[in-house]
Parts: structure tokens; C-alpha cells; sequence
């Protein structure tokens, strides 16, 4: 089982029409809700043309200490996708508000993490907009 995190706090899962590996994409063209998995060594260029279609992507962090995923979204969201970007993983309550800068809207714990790191230490990082030291710096 998986906890959502938000800027509001834990969450479950309401995302029900599953999830499709970058691989099996063509094959899943007719889907009316589309969701697609993409690892962390994923190209987001193999998605360009269909990002209109796309109503989530799911990018996977394998470890902590891997940010290939930062990367990821950052350049989705630069590409022009609109829809729903979620970490999956192992992304900590530090990287929080990173995350939330690069694009994602949610991250995907396991439950395993969410009770070494409970929701109040998510909580406190998720006003990020107000500790970004870039935009102020430009200000």
C-alpha cells in the first residue's frame, strides 16, 4: 500500500485506471484514462507528440540519492505536459519542496516511509513557494 503526499498532507490513492510502462504505451492507445510509469533512466522525448493524451505520469526515484527524476519532470513540464506528475518512491520529506519546484504534484511513499517520516515533516516543507531563495534572490 502507498500514501499520497500533498501540499495538504497524506492522502490514498484515487487514481484507479492503472498505470502503463513506457514500453506498452502504443498498445494502449484506446485507454480513456491514461497513466504512464516511466524509470528514472526513462527519455521524456519518447513521450513528445502525446503528452495531450497523457493524464498522469508516474516517474520513478529508485533511490534518494538518484535526482534523474527531478530532471524528468522538469522537462515534461517544459515540453508542455499539463496532467497530473507524480514521484514514486524513494524521494524524502527534504526533497519535498524540490520536487514541487521541478513540477511534481504529488509524490507516492510506501507506508514503510511514511512512518519513519510522518505527514507533519512533509507538511512543513510543503509551503515551498515561500522558501524559494532563487525568487527572492531575483526580486
Amino acid at each position: 500500500m502507498s500514501v499520497i503526499v500533498t501540499d495538504t498532507g497524506f492522502t490514498s490513492e484515487d487514481w484507479t485506471a492503472g498505470f502503463t510502462p513506457l514500453t506498452d504505451l502504443a498498445a494502449n492507445d484506446a485507454s480513456p484514462a491514461l497513466a504512464v510509469d516511466l524509470a528514472s533512466v526513462s527519455d521524456p522525448a519518447a513521450l513528445a507528440g502525446r503528452l495531450d493524451d497523457i493524464d498522469m505520469i508516474r516517474i520513478d526515484f529508485p533511490s534518494f540519492a538518484d535526482g534523474r527524476g527531478f530532471t524528468i519532470a522538469k522537462r515534461l513540464r517544459q515540453m508542455g505536459f499539463q496532467g497530473r506528475l507524480r514521484a514514486k518512491g524513494h524521494v524524502i520529506s527534504d526533497q519535498y519542496a524540490m520536487a514541487r519546484r521541478v513540477g511534481f504534484d504529488e509524490v507516492e511513499i510506501s507506508e514503510d516511509l511514511a512512518t519513519r517520516q510522518p505527514e507533519g515533516e512533509w507538511q512543513f516543507r510543503a509551503d515551498w513557494q515561500a522558501n524559494d531563495y532563487q525568487t527572492r534572490l531575483r526580486a
